[in-house]
């Protein structure tokens, strides 16, 4: 664009909850001019999310909150259901590092993630606009311009649209849902803790007369969730005397501050078009999906990193808009994944039939008596886009061990040498990374595999005598497993494709510099006619 028709943003985020707010901050590190518009006069301060995972906190880290958020975040070791008499039916337990590098499971208050978020946006001049619904687009062949109630408009290159369940952005570009037929009202109880208290820290109690879930918001907050027979009861029973009742075998006002109660119903629901020319959706805007997995924030905050990275390279001219199909492409099945596994947990978990949930408690009761340990969810990778097809790295989440850089810095870290292990992105920095066995290929044999790409920021051997060392193996095991030498990990810490010989690494860094540059000049997707309020 010539600098009169030069967008007031490059891309303006609808929405200033933690997936939006994550979505400012990777664009504005990656150098973007990034405004974001809230209806709310302020932040909503209020805890919605409990749970995140290892992959999210990866992101934390990347944001640049994790160390903050550590002191303020709790990880949880295990999720347990229990039937009406209290009996242990299951217990699924999570590690304390898992495969994004650290532990599988955290539990929080939402508000100081929040807060952290906010902060990060400020120090990054993100431009944060309250009080500022959007009530309409106008879409052009090269911009969007945003009109804000009060008569404002301003214009950008992309919108994403985090504006939730109920996003005006979806209803006003006539985005129909698939509802996948999950929904139950809830009653969310959230106390503020007054003093030490044990309390059940991540239990579901399969109760047919109420089904009940009991989980930690962190160190200093905790909730009581309760499923009603309908949205109406909801009226009587968020009485606080009838919460504290319910609450009582548990806590006590001596223990406790009740900070809120609020109805919810979950709902299963995902959103037949992710985009719309250069108006896009995420987080709940794009897909509702019921909490017994934990992945609705999660879900939004993959969201917002397959979209930073493919924005990135569409503004530097390195890809054309139509790399912004394979959005949808690569994150629908994982979401309708997680909408499904949700919606088979909690209709196991909320069965309200006494007969039916006694023959449940008997099937899991007799699994724990035979020791038959219960699966862990395993996520599948991504859909068809940005992902070399017939490939063993099948579009995975990369891992994140632990490598070490002794008498030497970091191929791309300002972190000083030492000999202590350290995560990877800490050590080595972020960006798509050609990761190799260093037992395959040496340093030297690696040098010039990614020179003059513009896609591939840096080549990393690992083991051996390559850039890090890989002490306790985590990087060898890996590669094993795979049966390769190498992977090629996009920015969003997917996995794009890997090699199984260390003749065939120059081949996959070409493949993947195709798949995006293959996109450019290819025009916005045909949608529905330029739209006004």
């Amino acid at each position: 664009m010539s600098d009169v028709t030069r967008p007031d943003a490059d891309v303006v985020v609808v929405g200033y909850g933690p997936v939006g707010m994550a979505m400012a901050v990777r664009l504005a590190q990656l150098g973007y001019r990034v405004t974001c518009l809230e209806r709310y006069a302020g932040l909503y301060n209020l805890p919605r999310a409990a749970i995140f995972d290892d992959e999210t906190m990866r992101t934390f880290d990347q944001i640049g909150i994790a160390e903050h958020m550590l002191p303020l975040i709790k990880p949880q070791p295990n999720y347990e259901w229990r039937n009406a008499d209290g009996e242990l039916l299951l217990e699924v337990e999570y590690a304390p590092r898992g495969r994004a590098g650290w532990a599988e499971w955290y539990m929080m208050y939402q508000p100081d993630l929040e807060s952290a978020l906010d902060a990060r946006c400020r120090e990054l001049g993100v431009d944060v606009r309250f009080s500022s619904p959007v009530v309409g687009y106008t879409t052009t062949e090269d911009a969007v311009q945003v009109h804000v109630d009060g008569g404002e408009s301003l214009t950008a290159a992309y919108v994403v649209a985090c504006d939730g369940g109920n996003s005006f952005t979806r209803s006003f570009l006539g985005i129909d849902e698939v509802d996948h037929g999950f929904a139950e009202p809830w009653m969310v109880c959230d106390f503020r803790l007054t003093g030490p208290i044990d309390l059940p820290d991540a239990s579901q109690v399969c109760n047919p007369a109420q089904p009940q879930s009991i989980i930690s918001l962190g160190p200093t907050h905790h909730r009581f969730s309760f499923m009603l027979d309908s949205e109406e009861a909801f009226a009587s029973e968020a009485d606080p005397e009838k919460v504290w009742r319910r609450v009582s075998t548990h806590l006590t006002p001596d223990d406790a501050e009740l900070i809120r109660v609020a109805t919810y119903t979950f709902r299963s629901r995902i959103a037949t078009r992710w985009r719309s020319d250069r108006i896009l959706l995420a987080g709940d805007a794009a897909h509702q999906m019921p909490p017994f997995l934990g992945q609705g924030m999660c879900s939004g905050i993959r969201d917002a990193q397959n979209l930073a990275f493919k924005l990135d390279l569409i503004l530097r001219g390195l890809a054309g808009p139509a790399l912004l199909d394979t959005y949808q492409s690569e994150r629908e099945p994982h979401v309708t994944f997680v909408v499904l596994k949700g919606k088979e947990l909690g209709s196991i978990q909320t069965m309200r039939d006494p007969e039916a949930a006694a023959r449940r408690d008997e099937e899991y009761l007799a699994r724990r008596r035979a020791s038959v340990t219960p699966d862990k969810v395993v996520f599948p990778g991504l859909g068809p886009g940005v992902v070399r097809s017939n490939d063993p790295a099948d579009g995975r989440l990369a891992i994140q061990g632990r490598v070490a850089c002794p008498g030497a810095d970091g191929p791309d870290s300002e972190r000083p040498a030492d000999d202590e292990p350290n995560l990877f992105d800490r050590v080595v920095g972020y960006g798509a990374t050609l990761v190799v066995d260093g037992r395959a290929m040496s340093r030297a044999d690696a040098d010039g595999l990614a020179a003059g790409s513009s896609y591939v920021g840096r080549v990393v051997v690992v083991g051996g005598d390559g850039d890090v060392a890989d002490p306790a193996g985590d990087y060898a095991a890996f590669f094993d497993n795979l049966g390769v030498v190498g992977v090629l990990v996009r920015p969003d810490f997917y996995m794009y494709g890997c090699a199984r010989q260390p003749g065939d690494l120059g081949d996959l860094v070409r493949s993947y510099e195709e798949a995006l540059g293959g996109s450019v000049g290819q025009g916005v997707q045909a949608s529905a006619p330029s739209m006004r309020a």
